[in-house]
Order: structure tokens, then C-alpha cells, then sequence
């Protein structure tokens, strides 16, 4: 098992492409997904140097079994610097702590703090509670 790195500098690389990314996570969000064109805009804002972020990739044999996808917000203080967007493992690879080495190696490697959004019965919640986040507000929209 393998943590590949990726930033606006980098970018994805041939093996694990944006339409490879876009797909895994299409996949694995199960229900806290989102439809396959926003989640290429995430990826877009990440690669893109005006805007940027990381995506952290965990392969084993060049296939992706977990991806995570931090937004640099532009911001500092009032806004965290970074929204953690996405986070998925592979169903075959869940429970094996991947979600967890992800996330570490993202708190280790972004500077600055970090958002992130999560549905109250989404398991993933311990994880972020273990990591030190702490539910400081609850998010309202209005959706148009």
C-alpha cells in the first residue's frame, strides 16, 4: 500500500488520471456522494494553481482503494484555510484503517487548518472526532 500526493504542482499523474479519481469516488461515497460532474469540479478546483489543493490517493498495485481531496479555501481566521471535501475507501478495503491513514497523512502534509462537513450518521464521524476536529457550528443552506 501506497500514498500518493497530489497538488496543483504535481497534478495527477498517467496511472491514476482525474477521470480515474472522479470515478473511484463516484463509487465509494456511497450515499454522502455527489453526481459525477461536481465532483470533477472539485478535483478541477484542486488542480487548479489560481485556486489548489492536495488529493491524497491510497493505491495497492496502481489500483486506488482510497482517495481524499482537501480545497484550499483562500481564506484564514474567519474561514479555515482548507475544506476537507472528500474522503472515500473502497467497499472491498473498508475497515482496515485506510480512512485513517489518509487523513493523517493529509493533517500531516497540509498546512493550516481544516473544515469539513459530515453527516451525523456517517461512521466516519469517530474518526474525525479521534483525529482532534470539533463540531463547531451546524451548517444551514438555502438551496437554490
Amino acid at each position: 500500500m501506497k500514498i500518493k500526493h497530489f497538488t496543483t504542482n504535481t497534478g495527477p499523474d498517467k496511472i491514476h488520471g482525474l477521470e480515474a479519481m472522479v470515478e473511484f469516488l463516484f463509487l465509494h461515497l456511497d450515499q454522502y456522494g455527489d453526481s459525477k460532474s461536481d465532483i470533477h469540479k472539485c478535483l478541477e478546483y484542486a488542480f487548479n494553481p489560481a485556486k489548489g489543493g492536495d488529493v491524497f490517493l491510497c493505491v495497492e498495485s496502481d489500483r486506488i482503494i482510497g482517495t481524499l481531496v482537501i480545497n484550499h479555501t483562500g481564506m484564514q481566521g474567519y474561514i479555515p484555510e482548507n475544506i476537507l471535501v472528500y474522503i472515500a475507501v473502497h467497499k472491498d478495503s473498508r475497515g482496515q484503517g485506510i480512512g485513517k491513514i489518509l487523513m493523517q497523512e493529509a493533517l500531516n502534509k497540509v498546512n493550516g487548518s481544516i473544515a469539513l462537513h459530515v453527516e451525523p450518521d456517517n461512521p466516519a464521524l469517530h474518526l474525525y472526532k479521534k483525529l482532534g476536529f470539533v463540531s463547531k457550528y451546524v451548517e444551514m443552506r438555502l438551496t437554490r
